[in-house]
């Protein structure tokens, strides 16, 4: 009987002894599952841009960009950069998104980007571009990584792409040229037989005088609605620059749009009075009709980002709902 009861006690024992390594090995899986959710999610990411790729270990939190329409890009994606070139024109910035950028640093121009100033506010990424920068793009990478797209077009939704990728905010871009491209097809159907309309473009410089072509900023927006363009501006190219008077008749149009690059100096103000003023101009059919408008340069052409595009729009609705 002894001897039975000793085996019985031995087998309760040996029962709770393997039950409780069952709650240890459940509760060790517990704890390896539990570890396993709170490892750190892989964030990295590559992009593959003008100089190569670059790899990014998450999205950026300090962003320097240096181009215009780039500035414009990152704003429209809720993204406000630590450092941007100055504004062509503006103390230092475009007026339309001077309110934006009020805690923006100034970090030089597209054309002289102040190094030291960029390195002094410690960035994560900065996004430039091979036409802009490209001799300086080895000390801008031992900043930060550093992005480029590969040129400055008409079409600014070419390089908004890449800066979507190169933010981690592809979503956001994907939205943002939805947006855009849905204004477009709205404003297309408004105007209907409209946009048959010849549309001339022309702009005042300090010294020189353009016919706008088909691949300008303004070009590609009035070729996406659809409109019509003058015989001698209906060319995939930038633009006829230093037009002398003799080609004011190629100005013709059903309607015609002029914007002047002022610097303060008054000269291109007063290129365009000359100009706007003399007979030959004044002679014009487009003239004689009423339908020369001038236009904000910063949105027409010099900006050339989004945000103005969308304030192109604007104009676009306005002119033409006359």
């Amino acid at each position: 009987m002894k001897f039975k009861s000793l085996l019985a006690i031995l087998s309760v024992f040996t029962i709770l002894f393997l039950a409780a390594c069952g709650n240890n090995n459940e509760q060790d899986k517990a704890a390896d599952k539990e570890k396993e959710g709170t490892k750190t999610e892989d964030t990295s990411y590559s992009v593959e841009h003008a100089m190569g790729t670059t790899k990014l270990d998450k999205a950026p939190e300090k962003v320097v960009i240096l181009t215009n329409e780039g500035t414009e890009a990152l704003l429209s994606m809720g993204v406000t950069p630590v450092g941007a070139v100055q504004s062509w024109t503006g103390d230092p910035w475009y007026e339309h998104i001077a309110d934006d950028m009020k805690d923006v640093q100034v970090v030089g121009t597209e054309s002289e980007v102040n190094v030291e100033a960029i390195a002094a506010l410690q960035p994560d990424l900065i996004i430039g571009n091979k036409m802009r920068q490209e001799k300086i793009y080895d000390q801008l990478n031992d900043i930060a990584p550093t992005i480029f797209a590969e040129t400055l077009r008409g079409d600014w939704k070419e390089n908004f792409d890449l800066y979507a990728k190169a933010l981690n905010k592809e979503e956001e871009g994907k939205k943002v040229l939805a947006d855009y491209e849905s204004r477009i097809q709205e404003i297309k159907t408004s105007l209907g037989d409209k946009v048959n309309q010849e549309v001339s473009i022309v702009r005042f410089m300090a010294g020189d005088v353009r016919i706008y072509h088909k691949d300008t900023f303004s070009g590609v927006i009035l070729d996406e609605i659809g409109f019509a363009r003058p015989e001698s501006q209906d060319v995939d190219d930038f633009a006829e620059k230093n037009a002398t008077k003799e080609r004011i008749p190629a100005m013709d149009g059903d309607i015609l749009f002029y914007f002047t690059y002022e610097t303060g100096d008054g000269e291109a103000s007063q290129l365009e009075k000359e100009w706007i003023e003399d007979p030959l101009f004044k002679n014009l059919k487009v003239a004689q009709e009423g339908n020369v408008h001038q236009v904000n340069d910063t949105i027409w052409n010099t900006a050339g980002g989004v945000i103005a595009a969308n304030l192109l729009l604007d104009d676009i609705e306005k002119y033409f709902a006359k």
